[in-house]
């Protein structure tokens, strides 16, 4: 005996929340000289959708796009080569403090130490952690907090005093890389003004800088360092990037000696992982594009796709191949690049501001890796331009990788980047890459005794 059920089908005019009927809001049962009585609530059905926007719309504000990897759970002691005793304790107490601070903002954090030793890392994933708790955060590198505010008087949509209150007020502040800055009085005056008022209201504030307390404008060391305020720790580690240096060596420019494992043949073209046909061939033409290139190399190559796509392997890949022919490509990750040009302007900094930027315009094979992670301020746009231009003119070979789409780029690069005669572009559609866990091995039988 079979039953037929007696409801009406569901169809596209049934409301699928029973609450509010798909409208998003409703108003409270509440008596009329209750407060609320009268006005519009979030529904329940909408409020994961609405915290998601409100936390994208911080994200956009912190200015922590450059930064998205670095997490709390990504900091690694481990993996820096021989440290001391000494440098292990000081990255574990610095890590430990700020995952502290990111739950209560309590004072200011001020980390130090030296250029690469993990304190942006560390600032970027506080202020990771609070706008995740729906807190409005900043994160501005010193130099490019005073192009915002260069910028802001020729900005026709906000003045100069709305974006000056606006960072002076802000939730949360992270100034990285205090003391690189271009020192004009202005500039000072200006910082000052800023470290000042968040002293004063006694505002969450973390300041990185690899500057010694005794070079920084007294009036702001002064402020950093009040013991009722601050807590400053010194990370005492070398620069993760280079644990293989001597001691005696200065820092270079290029990634490369990282990513020496990075080659084509171990490059994966993930056939097992039946792709899309799209993606699949997406792939392989790019891996078939980078080899060629490698082996002859003329104008500019460009990689797009997500993060972890296997844009920046075979990057890699090109600049080994190049030194294993008895060239030395220059390879450098375009955050890092910035980094390398506003440092110095420090006055410890062992080289000149022309010097790196003459070496990199210059070099015969240059591999720009991760284009539009960096922060958009107008300095860094027009540093990247000026490198772009001089390469396109020169007609200097570039290999450069973007997780970007091309409407993301500088119009002035992407206008150089669309010349066929010059570059080549390629897309990779492929996902992101994640190796698959090792098959369980079987257990051998065992063999009878009799």
């Amino acid at each position: 005996m079979t039953t037929s059920s007696t409801e009406p089908a569901a169809d596209a005019a049934t409301p699928h929340c029973p609450i509010c009927n798909d409208l998003g809001f409703v108003r409270l049962d509440v008596p009329m000289d209750d407060p609320r009585f009268g006005r519009l609530q979030v529904c329940v059905c909408r409020q994961e959708a609405v915290e998601e926007a409100a936390h994208q719309r911080l994200y956009r504000l912190s200015n922590l796009a450059a930064f998205e990897t670095c997490q709390f759970d990504t900091f690694r002691i481990e993996g820096r080569g021989s440290l001391g005793d000494a440098q292990v304790e000081s990255l574990r107490q610095a890590l430990s403090l700020a995952e502290a601070y990111a739950r209560s903002l309590d004072g200011w954090l001020v980390l130090m130490g030296g250029y690469g030793c993990g304190k942006t890392h560390l600032a970027a994933a506080i202020a990771h952690a609070v706008v995740r708790r729906g807190i409005p955060t900043l994160f501005l590198t010193v130099p490019d907090l005073l192009d915002w505010l260069r910028y802001a008087y020729q900005d026709p949509e906000t003045s100069f005093e709305v974006r000056f209150e606006e960072i002076r007020n802000i939730q949360l502040l992270v100034l990285d890389d205090l003391g690189t800055q271009n020192a004009t009085p202005w500039a000072q005056e200006k910082l000052f003004q800023v470290i000042d008022y968040r002293s004063i209201h006694r505002l969450p504030t973390v300041v990185t800088s690899n500057q010694e307390l005794a070079e920084l404008d007294g009036r702001i060391a002064s402020r950093i360092q009040n013991p009722d305020l601050s807590t400053v720790i010194y990370i005492q580690a070398p620069d993760y990037r280079a644990p293989i240096a001597p001691p005696d060596s200065s820092p270079g420019l290029s990634a490369l000696k990282l990513l020496v494992d990075r080659t084509f043949g171990n490059f994966s073209l993930r056939e097992r992982e039946k792709l899309p046909e799209d993606q699949q061939v997406s792939l392989e033409k790019a891996f078939r594009a980078a080899q060629l290139y490698a082996e002859r190399p003329s104008g500019w190559l460009v990689l797009m796709g997500g993060y972890g796509c296997g844009k920046t392997h075979l990057a890699a890949a090109i600049g080994n191949y190049r030194t294993g022919m008895g060239e030395e490509p220059l390879f450098v990750v375009v955050p890092d690049l910035l980094d390398h040009l506003r440092s110095t302007f420090s006055p410890t900094s062992r080289t000149t501001y022309d010097r790196v930027f003459d070496e990199v315009r210059t070099t015969p094979l240059l591999v720009l890796d991760d284009l539009g992670t960096q922060s958009a301020t107008p300095w860094a746009r027009e540093k990247l331009y000026q490198i772009f231009n001089y390469r396109y003119n020169a007609r200097l070979p570039l290999v450069i990788t973007t997780a970007a789409s091309l409407e993301e780029i500088d119009p002035r690069i992407r206008s150089r980047m669309l010349d066929s005669r010059l570059c080549t572009i390629h897309a990779i559609l492929a996902p992101s890459y994640r190796p698959a866990p090792a098959a369980p091995r079987k257990p051998r039988p065992t063999r009878s005794r009799d």
